[in-house]
């Protein structure tokens, strides 16, 4: 009855109070835009070429197709295997960007559709048994009001069916943001800052992480280490972007 109602109200409710597309400028008329209008959508660059069936890194040629990457190759990573939406650049990076900086939270939807649909059939969601969102420190939560990897989490929870599991991955140490240190030192940095504060509803499970942006993998190698030493028996990772 609500969902009715507001598309029949719709029309009239964007007459009198129109609202704009955050990066275009376009009028939003579609009941269902929210912040950003379906044709930026619809132009997130979505990567569809092959990847390192582990770490996810994205190949350019197809016939690399199916082949492990050299990283992987010469150290085996915690992760079976991790999957990006795309590359951080254009489009991407702006909706990104606005969903975690300015407030947007309400495109914790249109992101995680897009990262399900697009990525469910490559098998990255079967034998799943749950979904965790990476933690962010509760001092930097309470400042952002939210935890980006946490709202995406739930809505791929909700078209998957999986449970979000919440308060069981914990960040315990407030480290310094990784995005101002070198590739060495965000591994450093985050060493011990994970904890998993209820291991009885990982051990034996198969989990996901959910986060926003793959730089170097350091985040999400230090929870899968953490998640491994609590029991999990496989961590598999999901990211809306990768960087290149």
């Amino acid at each position: 009855m609500t969902l009715h109602l507001s598309r029949v109200f719709h029309p009239l409710t964007v007459t009198i109070f129109p609202s704009f597309c955050r990066l275009c400028g376009r009028a939003l008329e579609d009941h269902e835009e929210k912040v950003i209008c379906g044709r930026c959508l619809q132009q997130v660059d979505i990567h569809r070429g092959p990847v390192c069936p582990v770490c996810g890194r994205f190949y350019q040629k197809e016939t690399a197709a199916g082949q492990v990457c050299g990283q992987c190759l010469q150290a085996s990573p915690l992760l079976t295997r991790h999957r990006s939406l795309g590359p951080y650049t254009g489009r991407l990076k702006e909706l990104i960007l606005l969903f975690k900086y300015k407030g947007c939270e309400v495109l914790s939807w249109p992101l995680g559709r897009m990262v399900y649909e697009n990525l469910a059939g490559d098998g990255i969601f079967t034998g799943l048994d749950c979904i965790l969102p990476v933690p962010l420190h509760r001092k930097r939560e309470k400042m952002r009001g939210f935890n980006q990897a946490e709202l995406l989490g739930r809505s791929i929870s909700r078209l998957s069916s999986l449970p979000l599991l919440r308060g069981v991955l914990v960040k315990t140490r407030n480290t310094p943001a990784q995005v101002s240190l070198e590739a060495a030192e965000r591994e450093t940095n985050l060493r011990g800052a994970f904890e998993v504060r209820k291991p009885a509803l990982v051990k034996g499970q198969t989990v996901l992480l959910v986060d926003d942006v793959f730089t170097t993998g350091s985040t999400l190698r230090e929870c899968s280490r953490v998640l491994g030493q609590s029991g999990a028996l496989e961590v598999r990772a999901l990211t809306l972007a990768r960087a290149l």
